[in-house]
């Protein structure tokens, strides 16, 4: 008798056991079922009860039991709940996860929603398990509900910083994102659309729903089993295995990026283009129809991404025409088009260097006027063709005498001597050009006003060296002596000033490796073991910061001699231009300043030198490379493409997103795309930019060049 009770009151336990761990797994949803939080909570094994309307769930919900509440009509309506309906889950014990409301009892929220702009989430809670006080989360395009609360778990503010807001929050308005109030966990914005809107970084991400999870269903051990649900991400984790057509293929989606993204502007949307560009200083706005037409190179090509997402995942461009931009997309279709044997490719990298040179406002003018001081130079951008700055000249003609080489197009040879003679006439007696110059200005003084300039030193690699790259170029298909000693002359100042009085624009590891080019090409024109100590000095030093996986480090230089360093404090954070990182060991680099063009002067180096380390250094940045590409199916966009910020610890796109024009998530059709894909062309045929171009024949344009371009000296 005494085990048929024991039996009998095991069973019992067994079942009460049972049923709670059944119910432990339901969760009572209310919202829509293509929420990403309800496919997140099924493929954890969840059983979710769904309903349309809160009142009908808060009734049906057993005593005791987890609830969420999504937002459907975010950002356009905040959720209704009666005050009845919130009373009746507080008597039901119910753990309930709400969002984006109306209203609340006990509390006043202010009729106007805020939207953010620069303002980032700022974890002020020790709940969150992984997450600290101060640390960061990115939620793109946050629209919340205004009210005071005690003691919130999240909240948004305008805060300086990496991954933590460095300087507090006790200066910047505050806005309660999430909090714990009245048995209800609340969230007066729409945490639910983290896939959608894209939130970043994912880890901390996870973070926030295991907790909002563990308190919906009182399990403080739960935690995820399923991979994170992302429509954007690198094309391989970390440690994937490459196969050997790896590079081949990274070439191929990061070219069809440039037709898929319909970033060739084509004449059914070329006055769109224009309104979007407007003045240039802002040019930016939503992505085209899906259905536009691609160009075909005819009318240039757009610069890229703004930094900027949306709430529903979508991307600015950057609807600005550059001239540097279509000569580096130049080279790397027609580099890519070599490769691949696909002559679509090639078709419009002719185009766009016949649109930069011919016909555009690029060189007109004055710059078509061989007896004028302007003569050979490439304006700027669309909107600004009369401003000039050394460094887009170089990358521009670098592009161009690529393309050239690849396809054994001679068409453009003396347009590409003009330019590197353009430069090197206004570059100073000591062979620096300076920021930046403008047309009206040359005019007004000549050129022989800017070549006299003997006080002229800017020992700053970011606007100067390729140029001084160029001319040593051209000094070996020319013999042009003069071209040689400038550019050595320059190089030579700029060592002798390193490191303590170089300047940097956003880091100064972007100086080292705009630095390398030159000094690797002086060695293929003087190899002297002063040169080959030069440039080992910088590789060295840039290699410091290169990790095991092959990414190289962001770092911050000397701030008295930095142009656009770290926000000093909350209220500069998104004013101006800005680096990535917040402090020197921030895991974090850079494809926009740094790694792309450290990836091309790297494998310059290595060739010419024949340096074991620079070559294994340059086979492991492009296994990064290939590895953080943008891997999307949702958008076509961004398939193929790179951003300008990874951080590799996290193996995800984060970082400091306070650069006002060029932030964390821009890409560039030209600054980061060509050049990686441009370089990874180059590997793939095993060869350097300069083995490629040796042979290109512009010394037949040289002397009458010379003879127009400085008859009066």
């Amino acid at each position: 008798m005494k085990n048929i009770k024991f039996d009998i009151l095991w069973f019992l336990g067994l079942a009460f056991l049972l049923c709670s761990c059944v119910e432990n797994k339901t969760i009572y949803f209310c919202g829509n079922e293509q929420n990403e939080v309800c496919e997140l909570l099924i493929n954890e094994g969840f059983k979710l009860r769904m309903f349309d309307a809160p009142d009908k769930m808060v009734k049906e919900a057993a005593v005791g039991s987890g609830a969420i509440i999504i937002s459907d009509a975010y950002p356009v309506t905040p959720l209704e709940i009666t005050p009845e309906v919130y009373e009746l889950a507080k008597q039901k014990r119910i753990r309930l996860y709400l969002e984006y409301p109306d209203k609340l009892p006990g509390l006043t929220i202010q009729k106007e929603t805020f939207h953010a702009s620069m303002e980032r989430g700022v974890i002020t809670s020790t709940e969150l398990v992984n997450m600290k006080p101060m640390d960061i989360i990115g939620i793109n395009d946050c629209y919340t509900r205004v009210t005071e609360v005690d003691d919130p778990l999240i909240v948004l503010a305008r805060v300086a910083g990496f991954d933590r807001a460095e300087y507090g929050i006790n200066d910047v308005t505050t806005y309660p994102l999430l909090c714990e109030r009245d048995h209800m966990l609340i969230a007066f914005t729409k945490l639910s659309n983290f896939r959608t809107g894209r939130y970043e970084p994912v880890t901390s991400w996870q973070s926030v729903w295991k907790y909002i999870i563990s308190y919906v269903t009182d399990d403080p051990d739960f935690t995820f089993s399923t991979v994170w649900p992302s429509d954007v991400k690198p094309t391989y984790i970390s440690d994937q295995p490459l196969s050997d057509d790896a590079g081949k293929k990274m070439i191929s989606r990061g070219l069809e990026w440039f037709f898929n993204g319909r970033f060739l502007v084509d004449l059914s949307w070329n006055e769109l283009q224009q309104e979007r560009q407007g003045d240039g200083l802002m040019p930016v706005g939503r992505a085209l129809p899906s259905d536009s037409k691609v160009g075909d190179g005819s009318m240039g090509i757009l610069e890229g991404h703004a930094s900027n997402i949306y709430y529903d995942g979508e991307q600015d461009f950057r609807y600005w025409l550059r001239a540097d931009v279509q000569g580096e997309a130049a080279f790397a279709l027609a580099s890519g088009g070599m490769l691949l044997n696909n002559t679509k490719y090639e078709d419009v990298s002719k185009n766009l260097m016949e649109y930069v040179l011919k016909n555009s406002v690029f060189r007109a003018g004055k710059r078509v006027d061989p007896t004028s001081p302007v003569y050979g130079l490439i304006g700027w951008s669309d909107t600004h063709p009369y401003v000039f700055y050394a460094d887009d000249n170089a990358r521009l003609v670098l592009g161009l005498i690529g393309a050239s080489a690849f396809m054994d197009y001679e068409n453009w040879n003396k347009e590409i001597v003009e330019n590197i003679l353009a430069n090197f006439r206004l570059s100073s007696v000591n062979g620096f050009f300076g920021g930046r110059l403008e047309e009206p200005q040359i005019l007004e003084k000549g050129w022989q006003y800017y070549a006299k300039r003997p006080e002229l030193l800017n020992p700053h690699p970011h606007f100067e060296s390729w140029m001084w790259a160029c001319y040593l170029w051209l000094y070996d298909k020319t013999g042009y002596e003069p071209l040689l000693e400038k550019a050595e002359k320059a190089i030579r100042l700029t060592m002798e000033s390193y490191p303590d009085k170089w300047k940097w624009t956003n880091g100064i590891q972007q100086e080292r490796a705009r630095m390398i080019l030159p000094l690797a090409w002086l060695v293929r024109v003087q190899d002297t073991p002063e040169h080959r100590e030069w440039l080992d000095r910088i590789v060295q030093r840039l290699l410091d910061n290169q990790q095991s996986c092959g990414a190289i480090r962001e770092e911050l230089g000397d701030s008295s001699t930095g142009t656009f360093g770290k926000a000093k404090s909350n209220k500069e954070y998104g004013v101006t231009e800005a680096p990535l990182i917040a402090e020197n060991g921030d895991p974090v680099a850079d494809m926009l300043y740094t790694s792309n063009f450290a990836f091309f002067s790297l494998n310059e180096a290595a060739r010419a030198t024949g340096n074991l380390q620079y070559k294994q250094a340059v086979e492991r940045l492009s296994d990064f490379l290939i590895r953080i590409q943008v891997k999307s199916k949702k958008y076509a966009h961004l398939d193929g493409a790179w951003y300008r910020a990874f951080d590799y610890d996290r193996w995800d796109y984060w970082a400091s997103n306070a650069d006002h024009g060029w932030g964390a998530w821009s890409t560039l059709t030209g600054w980061i795309q060509s050049w990686i894909v441009g370089t990874q062309v180059l590997i793939e045929n095993d060869i350097s930019f300069w083995e490629k171009t040796k042979n290109m024949d512009v010394k037949p344009y040289m002397d009458e060049a010379v003879h127009v371009m400085f008859r009066d000296k």
